[in-house]
């Protein structure tokens, strides 16, 4: 990501919406931000809010749009304490070598950096002894769809791919996948309809029935199959041992 980045994608608005969803990754990564946070590619602020009610120190935002950023300074005004929330532009690289936090966060994000193993690396010197690396992105290429590259993505990933970037100075803590039913939703876009981009119709139809139907049927699958693939990195100072 460069200095002067902007973002070419225009999904943000559309989906800002989907509540069923974020409270569903939400369930899954919270425990892991404890702190001082740092999330990568704030974007409009939507995960901002998501974690609003989290018991984290700090939260910085952390983007490169300077207009998103903008937007994203009138979401932190609305949260429920504004107080907590600092604001920067620009990327890891812009940031002191001295800035540490206890979590990292990337949602939707890894998948729109062309050097992902490095932008990897660099976050784990931004990492606090004990410190989490949490990733959130699109799963499987061979969903890449004509969506995919409108929205800038460069890859979608599997716990294997993600496993391959992990930093030599972190372990894997977890690995697992989300929403198995909207994966089956993706791969329909991907063979027959090959839309490049989803109406606001269908991300309400995902938010509302088929995120509520892999909250049902993830577990019973031991998430092992999703639309979303999630791996918590922690900085092995701790040496606890990870596990999928």
């Amino acid at each position: 990501m460069a200095a002067e980045y902007e973002y070419i994608g225009n999904e943000l608005e559309l989906f800002a919406k989907a509540e069923r969803w974020k409270s569903y990754f939400r369930s899954h990564l919270q425990k892991y931000l404890q702190g001082d946070v740092l999330e990568v590619g704030a974007g409009l602020g939507g995960t901002t809010r998501v974690f609003d009610q989290g018991t984290f120190q700090s939260w910085t935002c952390l983007e490169p749009d300077k207009d998103l950023c903008k937007q994203l300074e009138q979401t932190i005004s609305q949260l429920h304490q504004p107080q907590r929330y600092q604001q920067a532009q620009g990327t890891l690289n812009s940031l002191e070598s001295s800035a540490l936090f206890d979590a990292i966060i990337y949602i939707d994000v890894l998948e729109h950096i062309e050097h992902d193993a490095e932008e990897a690396a660099l976050a784990a010197r931004h990492l606090k002894p004990g410190g989490c690396i949490v990733i959130l992105s699109p799963a499987y290429q061979f969903l890449y769809s004509p969506f995919d590259k409108r929205i800038g993505h460069f890859r979608r990933y599997t716990k294997a791919a993600l496993r391959k970037i992990t930093p030599p100075e972190c372990i894997v803590k977890k690995a697992f996948y989300l929403d198995s039913v909207g994966a089956s939703a993706s791969l329909v876009n991907r063979l027959f309809l090959k839309a490049s981009m989803p109406t606001a119709k269908q991300i309400s139809f995902w938010d509302r029935v088929l995120v509520r139907l892999s909250r049902v049927f993830d577990p019973l699958l031991f998430y092992s199959f999703g639309r979303s693939v999630i791996i918590v990195w922690q900085k092995d100072s701790v040496r606890e041992k990870g596990h999928d």
